[in-house]
């Protein structure tokens, strides 16, 4: 084999889109065409994206209820000097997908591991979200065990970075409900929902507004879902601001009326805002 791939004994872990199949690099295209083989997360789905690009390279299927046995099959084929490509069903591999054995494997033996960059549900997610993302952490999918997933979320509840997770659509409702039971309301979160794809939708909202959203439209809850989370600190508005808002309000506005408004401009909440002003007329 000619190009890059054909260097012998290469595993070279290959992006694939998440969506929009002109998301793919030409690199990607490429490598794909010219390795021995390509291990794929679900063989059917992937001879999808082959077609559509002409690639009639071999495909194994690799997954994560095989992983354990097919790794050692695909180290022989690389110690024998082929080349593979590991793919997943969208995206970067190994994020939320298997293949981490199969990289710890190959790089244990002197092998060398290539990353042929591109589409990832999670940049893609964080580009949009308008969170920071200076730091952030991703989890993943949160357990599905309802109380598993509540401990879960209690301890991200004190992190300061903003949060990505996954969630597949026949559990978002109670994980948006689990998350504003235990987060609150009003922690602004983000859902990204079809990234690239037709019927992509973003929503930018406090939790207790995506939660009714989501159990109002049931188109909402079909797709693929990045979940982004407010950090703790991001999420807490400064409530002396808030107050001094509300000091100002006074001048022409009745209490209630007032602390209303000074949420809103602050993102605090209107419970909160009213009964600290209350106590401070007490003082």
């Amino acid at each position: 084999m000619a190009g890059e791939a054909g260097k012998s004994a290469i595993l070279f872990v290959v992006a694939t889109p998440i969506g929009n199949l002109e998301d793919i690099t030409y690199r990607a295209v490429r490598v794909l065409s010219e390795v021995d083989v390509i291990a794929a997360e679900d063989t059917r789905h992937s001879a999808v994206l082959l077609r559509h690009f002409g690639i009639a390279t071999p495909v194994v299927a690799f997954h994560e209820h095989n992983e354990r046995q097919t790794t050692p099959r695909l180290l022989e084929r690389l110690k024998s000097g082929q080349s593979i490509a590991l793919i997943s069903d969208a995206g970067t591999p190994l994020i939320s997908d298997p293949g981490y054995r199969l990289v710890q494997a190959v790089r244990e033996q002197g092998l060398p591991v290539s990353p042929v960059p591109g589409p990832s549900a999670v940049t893609a997610a964080l580009s949009v979200c308008g969170l920071p993302t200076d730091r952030f952490v991703f989890e993943g999918f949160l357990p599905a065990r309802a109380a598993a997933r509540r401990q879960r979320i209690e301890g991200l509840a004190a992190e300061p970075r903003t949060v990505v997770l996954f969630e597949s659509p026949h559990r978002i409702r109670e994980c948006l409900a689990d998350l504003e039971a235990v987060l609150g309301s009003d922690r602004r979160a983000v859902l990204a929902r079809e990234l690239t794809k037709r019927f992509e939708t973003i929503l930018d909202a406090p939790l207790g507004e995506l939660a009714l959203a989501v159990v109002a439209d049931e188109d909402q809850r079909r797709g693929e879902f990045v979940l982004l989370l407010a950090g703790a600190d991001a999420a807490a508005p400064d409530e002396d601001e808030a107050q001094r808002i509300v000091d100002i309000l006074l001048e022409a506005l009745p209490l209630a009326q007032a602390a209303t408004l000074a949420a809103r401009i602050t993102g605090s909440t209107r419970n909160r805002v009213y009964r600290r002003a209350i106590a401070r007329r007490g003082e």
